[in-house]
């Protein structure tokens, strides 16, 4: 499982200035999950963001710089994609990211415990 330490450094620092959230680091797809109150809220996939997002906002996310659709068996999965280094290298854009990804987060369900 490969995937940037640096960018995960990234990523913990700034959801660790939520310390109310409960957050939890699992190695899945790939990477390294970022789980918040136990759901998937960012993933650190090689190089890129794997981010999971209110799937309505899926025409904004598919325009930004850096965007690459999320694909099982054959079919863009709605609410998830990668997004390349040029996507979230300035700090705008990287902020971005973890907003929506934190603001769905909130309102989602977790997955049914196995």
């Amino acid at each position: 499982m490969a995937y940037s330490i640096e960018l995960a450094d990234k990523v913990r620092e700034r959801l660790s200035e939520f310390p109310a959230l409960e957050i939890r680091e699992k190695k899945m797809f790939s990477g390294l999950s970022f789980l918040v109150y136990g759901k998937m809220c960012i993933n650190v996939s090689h190089d890129n963001l794997m981010c999971r997002y209110h799937p309505d906002l899926e025409e904004e996310v598919s325009e930004r710089t850096g965007f690459l659709p999320m694909m099982m068996k054959g079919k863009q999965l709605k609410g998830y994609c990668y997004v390349e280094p040029a996507g979230f290298q300035k700090p705008d854009d990287f902020e971005y990211w973890i907003k929506i990804c934190l603001e769905y987060n909130s309102i989602t369900k977790a997955s049914k415990k196995k």
